[in-house]
């Protein structure tokens, strides 16, 4: 197999010495191969950088200030090599076939574009229902089609999967929802999710996607 079909993952991480190693190997145990992990340090304090660094198959890229998680995943992008792109939280899972069955469904559809999943909430002691996830982890895309979108908007306190997920809506991208589950997310008190409850991001990326459209002929005055 070429470069065609390399899968290139991109995790995104701070102080994440705590779940990284079941996030990474989620991504080692795919059924999908070629594939090649890229751990984007965002300035971490903690001892993320040891832990990545001792997966001889996982390229490691430090940054030396925080810039947030848009920030990573789009210099995971850069430095990535793969015709197909996809993306993990450090705190999350992937389940073992997530690759292997949406590069099929990708293959088996020329004009499609990206494929997402179903994902399932879990924590300690308990798990929640399935429910479709238009979320970067659970996304897999066609490099061509992330760039014609642009990559993530790397304001700290933007809401950038939204924004990302509107502006492809907007540029037309050819996208399939399948109903098996690809992804968990693990719910714990560090969630960003959790800690930045503020529907002020959301807004914003909802009215900057409006204005585009509005740019755009989409809507009357």
């Amino acid at each position: 197999m070429g470069q065609a079909s390399l899968v290139s993952v991109i995790i995104p991480v701070r102080n994440g010495v705590r779940y990284l190693a079941e996030a990474v190997e989620s991504v080692r145990a795919q059924r999908y191969h070629p594939l090649e992990i890229l751990v984007v340090d965002d300035a971490s304090t903690d001892g993320t950088g040891k832990l990545a660094r001792q997966w001889p198959d996982v390229r490691y890229i430090a940054r030396a200030t925080p810039g947030g998680a848009g920030a990573a995943r789009n210099l995971g992008v850069a430095r990535s090599c793969g015709a197909i792109l996809a993306f993990l939280d450090a705190d999350d899972i992937w389940a073992r076939d997530k690759l292997a069955l949406q590069t099929a469904v990708l293959a088996g559809d020329p004009t499609l574009e990206a494929v997402f999943g179903h994902v399932v909430p879990f924590w300690e002691d308990g798990e929640g229902e399935a429910m479709p996830g238009p979320v970067p982890g659970t996304m897999l895309i066609r490099r061509e089609t992330f760039d014609r979108v642009g990559g993530f908007d790397e304001d700290p306190g933007s809401k950038e999967t939204v924004d990302w997920y509107l502006r492809a809506t907007e540029a037309g991208v050819r996208m399939r929802m399948l109903p098996e589950v690809v992804y968990r997310r693990r719910i714990h008190g560090d969630n960003r999710g959790i800690r930045e409850r503020d529907m002020g991001g959301y807004l914003l990326a909802l009215k900057a996607s409006l204005d585009r459209r509005r740019g755009l002929g989409g809507f009357g005055p």
